[in-house]
């Protein structure tokens, strides 16, 4: 097993959002979940970041000299690396080094377990190696010579390794275009069932693969591991009420996640902007639970998931089975007085069932009472609301039917797309009729 030193650098009086020794164990994490042997980790104070190599040379020195003496072969450090930095630290202490974003790139790779994951995590790479073939590695430098369709008389090496870089992400990228067409093919497909979709998203590690086993009684690996999961999945899932949603685990998000990585699975994300309801997975037995929130919305916000999804976002507190007694006491107090907040277990159960009625809730806000009208000879559109449950009330005329229905944006834009002739007035009147009430015949024609 590879032995690997870890290094958070942190500059003294910089205001950051996490503590320092927090997110070393966090990269330390990291590490382990590569299947790596972490022999050290350390905290290196910094009065300024060099351009040059990051640390000063007297850091460097030093973080050497205890690296000689653990015998390791791989340095990581939690943070950005320029190509530059990479090429003098490697120089310096004589071993790989590897930064945060190209850590959880080597996470990925080794976890993906489909062809589409597949696909992402080596666009997500070789962007990540373009970049490192500017100005580093001098090998790269010498020119080749020749003519012909393959390189031009003079190009160099680091040229013709750019090119083959450039022609592969062309080609991955037009692999995922068919795999975002097949996506959005699933989605449609699924719009026209009578099934919400409901997306569990959250830090990594927070928990969404228990929970996601625990109401879908399905079999997706969950264990104490960042990154566990990668690949989306989606199951069937009935309510309380008998109401069936469509559940869905995602990749799970982390602070400074790389942009290679967001825009490679941008395929896979888009579940969670397509989703009529969020389901923010937190481990609130984490000390940086807080943080870790704030770092769940930055990623939804950059997705692009709009801030009225963000508000309606229900938050399942998780992990209360790791708290301290009061601490738990005071969750579950807190959590009963927030809005759209539930305290949970996922490996215990507890409070699954109020999370359910609070999905089952946030998917009726989301609805607004319209009134359709329907000819007599409308019976497929009519059949479509009932099977949705969406119909409030309804009256049956000689010329045709009314139907007080309460249905959501999305579900009044598929119903519109399904039956473009049929009249929506924007919401039923107060006081009307309940279903099944007798209504003078003939007052409207469809």
């Amino acid at each position: 097993m590879i032995r690997a030193h870890v290094v958070h650098p942190h500059r003294k009086g910089s205001a950051t959002r996490r503590d320092p020794h927090t997110a070393l164990a966090e990269c330390v994490a990291l590490t382990t979940a590569l299947d790596v042997d972490v022999a050290g980790a350390e905290v290196a104070q910094l009065a300024a970041f060099r351009a040059g190599a990051l640390f000063g040379e007297g850091k460097i020195a030093e973080i050497g000299a205890r690296m000689k003496e653990e015998g390791v072969e791989l340095a990581i450090v939690d943070a950005p690396v320029t190509p530059i930095q990479q090429r003098n630290l490697e120089k310096a202490w004589n071993v790989k080094v590897l930064d945060r974003t190209g850590l959880i790139l080597e996470i990925f790779g080794e976890r993906a377990a489909t062809r589409e994951g597949a696909l992402q995590v080596e666009l997500a790479h070789l962007t990540y190696q373009k970049s490192r073939l500017v100005r580093s590695w001098t090998h790269l430098e010498r020119q080749r010579g020749g003519a012909g369709f393959m390189g031009g008389p003079g190009e160099t090496q680091i040229e013709a390794d750019r090119r083959l870089i450039e022609e592969r992400i062309l080609s991955l990228r037009r692999q995922l275009d068919k795999v975002v067409r097949t996506r959005a093919l699933h989605r449609k497909a699924r719009a026209r069932t009578p099934c919400p979709v409901v997306a569990l998203v959250g830090y990594t590690n927070a928990g969404k693969s228990t929970l996601f086993n625990r109401i879908a009684t399905a079999e997706v690996l969950a264990k104490d591991m960042l990154f566990a999961t990668l690949d989306p999945t989606m199951r069937a899932v009935r309510l309380p009420s008998g109401r069936r949603i469509i559940l869905s685990d995602t990749v799970g998000f982390v602070s400074d996640l790389p942009t290679q990585l967001v825009a490679a699975f941008r395929a896979t994300l888009e579940e969670v902007l397509a989703a009529d309801l969020i389901v923010h997975v937190r481990d609130l037995s984490h000390p940086e639970t807080t943080e870790q929130k704030a770092d769940v919305l930055d990623v939804l916000e950059a997705l692009g998931v709009a801030q009225e999804k963000r508000d309606a976002m229900i938050e399942a507190r998780n992990k209360i089975d790791l708290m301290p007694t009061e601490a738990r006491a005071a969750a579950l107090t807190e959590a009963a007085r927030t809005p759209r907040a539930v305290a949970i277990s996922a490996r215990d159960g507890d409070g699954v069932d109020a999370l359910l009625d609070a999905v089952e809730a946030g998917l009726s806000e989301a609805r607004a009472p319209v009134r359709v009208m329907l000819a007599a000879s409308d019976g497929r559109a009519a059949a479509w609301l009932h099977a949705r449950g969406v119909v409030a009330a309804r009256r049956d005329h000689e010329t045709g039917v009314e139907i007080d229905a309460l249905m959501s944006e999305r579900e009044r834009s598929q119903f519109l797309k399904e039956f473009p002739g049929v009249e929506l007035a924007p919401e039923a009147a107060q006081g009307d009729a309940q279903e099944g009430d007798d209504a003078p015949p003939g007052q409207w024609t469809p």
